[in-house]
């Protein structure tokens, strides 16, 4: 079995999770709450990701990310290194190919608290980052865990758009979907098996706790 390759796909999958945690929060409560011109049109471009092949997305990384892209210039006159085929390459694909995945269950865990809590916590005196903090989010547990279940399962199942950001070299950016693909490609079915097999404990037992966290939320 290649244990790199799991131990790069975990490291993936938490590292993205813990990011979009953190940038979904505020992007979720300014969809959930706020109202200015050309709200449908940014939401869809957060949402983008999820009806696009994740080949286009990876090109367009890999154009953005690249020497002569915008991204990839900076980081290189910085730097002296690239983005692309690294570990933060193919963390910064990952983010991007998920953010739906987290934005939208918080926004509609933030959508369903009762806004005369708000209300409330306004009239005592609290600002709106305050509310944010000892309101939304104390009251939108579920729907946030909900948010980081789905972002780790849907960054370890991730293929296209890293192999193509990232290619694959054991220990930085090959991860174990790429490495089932390869074990395959080399008529290895047994390694291929054994990847595959570790996969579905782990996915079943977190969407069990994805169903779990929606029916605590509609108690």
């Amino acid at each position: 079995m290649d244990y790199l390759a799991l131990y790069v796909t975990i490291k993936l999958a938490l590292v993205t999770t813990a990011v979009l945690m953190v940038i979904a929060a505020p992007i979720a409560y300014i969809l959930a709450y706020k109202h200015f011109p050309g709200k449908s049109f940014v939401e869809a471009l957060i949402y983008l990701p999820m009806a696009l092949p994740p080949t286009v997305i990876g090109f367009y990384l890999i154009i953005l990310m690249g020497p002569r892209g915008w991204a990839g210039g900076i980081w290189e006159s910085l730097t002296g290194g690239s983005l692309l085929f690294t570990f933060l390459g193919i963390t910064i694909a990952s983010i991007i190919y998920s953010i739906p995945f987290a934005v939208q269950p918080m926004k509609a865990a933030f959508q369903k608290i009762d806004r005369r809590l708000l209300d409330a916590a306004y009239i005592l005196g609290l600002s709106k980052r305050a509310a944010f903090l000892r309101v939304i989010i104390p009251n939108s547990v579920s729907g946030i865990a909900a948010s980081a279940v789905l972002v780790f399962l849907h960054s370890i199942g991730a293929f296209g758009v890293l192999l193509m950001v990232g290619g694959s070299i054991p220990g930085q950016t090959k991860v174990a979907s790429i490495a089932i693909y390869e074990a395959v490609e080399m008529m290895d079915y047994s390694a291929a098996g054994f990847l595959a097999l570790g996969f579905i404990p782990i996915s079943y037992a977190f969407l069990l706790l994805v169903n779990r966290l929606n029916e605590d939320s509609r108690t």
